[in-house]
């Protein structure tokens, strides 16, 4: 099967009324375990490359400051690799970049062969967020491409997404903004947070999400809504993280139970990529302490080492600065053990998710 349009996922998830989970990846491999949970399930499967994350398959360790050139090499390994496992499987396979942060970033994946793209523009004044979707929109649509725009701020840290407090959705102002640019799919704020103590304190206001819905449904606006900053942080990894040294306090996700009421009142996709990096992180460290052996080759002391020195720091981007090479090749017959530990990671949080969402039996 080829590579499918992010938009017709979505419409799928909504016409028969289940969540459709997005997943972050940084690595090759994580492509290839993401699409065999998905195809022993037959479930739907969106991936996701967030903008700072194409500079790192490029090449660029420095992945929060990657340059133009690195993202679009980057932009075109994973879209030739994803593209290669998509023809061999049965499922469908959406490849979406997320919260790009400029038009020449999301042109950069959709000339690369994206089928959805995500231009964010939400911490800039109305009109100028308007305008630069607008921009994307044009251009992705001359492709066949599928956009998303976010309107309203979430609060937290990920990757280059950073924001004090949030600012909740204006459903009107929802309506106009989708009116006037055309975007397939809207990630909105309403109670969700970005990074890993999301949780804490948080109620989500699904009246927000119904009222947009309702807004869209009256006026036959086809645009579905995204959750961002949806990760469950489940507790029983976040302690073995701090079990493992990690300095985890406050960690918290989102409740399954709001997850399930705002999918219930019109939430179509849900990003998940906080607890990719906490399960992943959390079997490498596994990994070392088993095989301690590990730690005479250099680039496995690094990891150590690195996250001895920065227990706060969950993202294996940055503790695997010795595998740039197979991040974007897939790691070879030396590794294999660390290859498990993606595998093993990539299992567990896309089943648990995929059967939480009830995405699963829904592949076409």
């Amino acid at each position: 099967m080829t590579l499918v349009k992010g938009k017709d996922l979505l419409k799928e998830a909504e016409e028969r009324a289940y969540g459709q989970a997005a997943f972050n990846i940084n690595f090759v491999d994580q492509v290839d375990s993401a699409i065999e949970i998905h195809e022993i399930l037959h479930a739907p499967l969106i991936l996701q490359v967030a903008d700072p994350a194409l500079g790192f398959f490029g090449g660029g360790y420095d992945f929060k400051n990657s340059t133009l050139e690195q993202k679009k090499r980057g932009a075109k390994i994973i879209a030739d690799y994803v593209r290669d496992k998509a023809e061999k499987t049965d499922i469908p396979v959406a490849l979406h970049l997320d919260h790009g942060r400029n038009f020449e970033t999301c042109k950069a994946c959709i000339d690369a062969g994206f089928t959805s793209v995500m231009y964010d523009g939400s911490s800039l004044p109305f009109e100028e967020n308007i305008e630069n979707t607008k921009e994307v929109v044009d251009y992705a649509k001359e492709y066949g491409v599928s956009v998303e725009a976010e309107l309203g701020v979430l609060a937290g840290v990920e990757d280059n997404v950073v924001a004090k407090n949030s600012t909740y959705t204006n459903p009107l102002e929802a309506l106009e903004f989708v009116r006037r640019t055309g975007v397939d799919y809207l990630a909105i704020s309403y109670g969700t947070k970005h990074g890993s103590n999301k949780g804490k304190d948080v109620n989500l206001s699904t009246d927000i999400v119904t009222a947009i819905k309702q807004l869209f449904l009256f006026n036959d606006i086809d645009c579905q809504l995204v959750s961002h900053g949806s990760s469950t942080v489940p507790k029983y990894i976040v302690k073995d993280l701090m079990n493992y040294g990690l300095d985890l306090s406050g960690s918290e996700g989102i409740k399954i139970s709001q997850i399930k009421k705002a999918i219930k009142a019109g939430i179509n996709k849900i990003n998940i990529d906080t607890d990719i990096r906490m399960a992943t992180t959390r079997n490498i460290l596994s990994l070392l302490k088993k095989n301690p052996e590990l730690l005479e080759d250099e680039r496995y002391k690094f990891v150590a080492n690195y996250l001895k020195d920065n227990p706060n720091d969950i993202d294996p981007r940055s503790s695997l600065k010795y595998f740039m090479n197979e991040v974007s090749q897939g790691l070879g017959e030396k590794d294999q053990d660390l290859k498990k530990a993606m595998k093993d990671g990539v299992f567990e949080i896309m089943g648990q998710i995929i059967v939480l969402f009830n995405q699963v039996g829904k592949a076409n």
